[in-house]
């Protein structure tokens, strides 16, 4: 035994036992994430569940089964439930997705198995996914178009008819609302700008007056023209309703444009699931979140954190570089370069709410804040660059992983051999040529090793965000079709933060889990994708400079 625990062996097949160990807990983790996360695209049966808990008569629920649970009587009984009389220890207990929030009060409700007479999965029962007030369960009542219903036709038919329609309509006038209305109204604001610039300067004469007055005149023409389009896509959306008649028997209009879609999943085939869940797939990674963040889509968290991911690299990889090559090829090996290194060895580990707290501060406040007074004295009192957004948000997250990409650009240029650049040297060239055209390429898979980890932590931030830049909704992405197109001081979203903000603080916890776990998801394999493609750049450098070490 001593011989074999000499040999080194144990150590081998340790080494084994723990990298099998880490990779079995990261699949665990995404198989999680995965099927807790994806299962919530596909469309569930629907039951109707028929009661016997009153003395007026059956009781009708309808609706998804979210969860099965099997408690003991002690544990009903400790939460108030009446039980019925009997030997039974355990109940099964059902939590219903019931929907119909503007009725119900709220998504969920509870169930006894042992109050239930009947259940059973009607072929007709229609779910509807809504703007507001979230899903919607019951049955097609009728269709109203113009306030008059509709006869003489297949009503369901009929309503997948319409819903496209719809939904045309809307993005009509979404874009008029977001686009074209913005345009105008940034003109405006540059209007004002340049009027209230020139009553500081005391060089608004009534020449620039008139011109002012007639520009303003044309751009209140235009919004004009914009806001009658508006009213009429808004009048023809509206035209359009359907009755829905709910669990109680009550008849409920709805507008057709509050409603997203619609399906009857209890008459669905297996293919038909397929191209429903792929549709809610794509739903999801492209629309914009509705209800608290409890709904919809990720598209302005997704597009958010790339955006802010690309920035930072763009800015951390320069000075990474630069503070490296500085400390391994010009500094001297004395006492402050050793400070220097255990400096940046340190700020690695600093927590990262306190540099979202310096990033507020400095880079908001101070700099922001001074920018404004220089280039913007016309706006304030309302800031333009003084007040957190995606610019400062990159900075402070270049500040967080700037200690990564030092060490790692540093490590790459200690294992450069001496003598290449000692052979360079001899054969003329300088040592700035030596460094552009020999440190630098055989240091460049080192470079994107830092790169990765930066990325791999800046994607994963959320403290230092809330502070710089970050929110829960934004009616505007940072970049657009408006000069100058990429709006810096705007605010963003963020995935890490939309986690947060569904997991902690959702008003309906139960409704938004299963979109934590997909959000989840979606952003660790994000984080993967940015992983492999620099990756991809490294073992590409590497492959072409590798020769030259030998």
């Amino acid at each position: 035994m001593r011989k074999w625990i000499g040999s080194g062996s144990p150590w081998i097949w340790l080494t084994a036992a723990s990298v099998a160990v880490s990779l079995l807990a990261l699949i665990g983790i995404l198989l999680l994430l995965a099927g807790q996360g994806m299962r919530y695209f596909w469309p569930s049966p629907v039951y109707q569940f028929e009661l016997n808990q009153s003395a007026a008569g059956p009781v009708t629920v309808i609706g998804e089964l979210y969860q099965q649970q099997t408690l003991s009587r002690r544990q009903l009984q400790d939460s108030g439930i009446a039980l019925p009389a009997g030997d039974a220890v355990s109940f099964t207990r059902y939590l219903i997705k019931v929907g119909n929030r503007e009725s119900e009060g709220q998504d969920f409700r509870t169930l006894l198995a042992s109050d239930v007479s009947l259940q059973t999965t009607p072929p007709d029962v229609l779910v509807l996914e809504r703007n507001t007030n979230g899903t919607a369960y019951g049955y097609l009542a009728g269709m109203l178009e113009d306030g008059q219903p509709l006869t003489g036709r297949d009503l369901s038919q009929a309503l997948q008819q319409r819903l496209p329609q719809i939904a045309a309509l809307s993005r009509q006038a979404h874009d008029i609302q977001f686009r074209e209305m913005a345009r105008i109204n940034q003109q405006f604001e540059s209007l004002r700008l340049r009027e209230k610039s020139l009553q500081r300067d005391n060089q608004l004469d009534e020449r620039l007056q008139a011109s002012i007055r007639a520009e303003r005149l044309e751009l209140e023409r235009q919004y004009r023209q914009l806001a009658d389009k508006l009213q009429g896509l808004n009048r023809d959306r509206e035209r359009d309703a359907l009755l829905l008649r709910d669990m109680h028997g009550q008849i409920h209009t709805i507008p057709l444009s509050q409603v997203r879609d619609a399906w009857y999943p209890n008459a669905m085939g297996s293919g038909q699931k397929l191209a429903h869940w792929a549709d809610q797939v794509q739903k999801f990674l492209t629309d914009s979140p509705r209800e608290a963040n409890t709904e919809g889509g990720v598209f302005p968290a997704i597009f958010g954190t790339v955006l802010m991911v690309i920035l930072m690299s763009i800015v951390v990889m320069p000075f990474g570089v630069i503070a490296a090559l500085y400390l391994h090829e010009y500094a001297g090996n004395n006492l402050l370069t050793r400070l220097i290194r255990i400096a940046v060895v340190n700020l690695a580990g600093v927590p990262s709410i306190v540099y979202g707290v310096f990033g507020l501060g400095f880079f908001v406040y101070m700099i922001g804040g001074t920018l404004d007074q220089l280039f913007y004295p016309a706006s304030l009192p309302n800031p333009t660059f003084g007040t957190p957004g995606v610019l400062w948000a990159a900075l402070t997250l270049a500040l967080l992983t700037l200690p990564v990409v030092i060490v790692a650009t540093e490590e790459g240029l200690s294992r450069i051999p001496a003598s290449l650049r000692q052979g360079s040297l001899a054969l003329g060239a300088t040592r700035a040529e030596t460094l552009w055209r020999i440190v630098l390429p055989m240091a460049a898979p080192a470079m994107m090793t830092g790169l990765i980890l930066a990325v791999a932590r800046a994607a994963g931030e959320t403290a230092p965000l809330m502070l710089v830049g970050v929110v829960k909704s934004v009616p505007v992405l940072p970049v657009d079709d408006i000069f100058p197109y990429l709006h810096l001081e705007r605010k963003f979203m963020h995935l890490s933060f939309q986690i947060y903000d569904m997991a902690f603080q959702s008003p309906s916890v139960e409704a938004a889990r299963p979109l934590v776990f997909a959000t989840a998801f979606l952003l660790v394999l994000i984080v993967v994708g940015l992983n492999l493609a620099a990756m991809g750049i490294r073992h590409s450098l590497r492959e072409r400079y590798k020769t030259w070490s030998q």
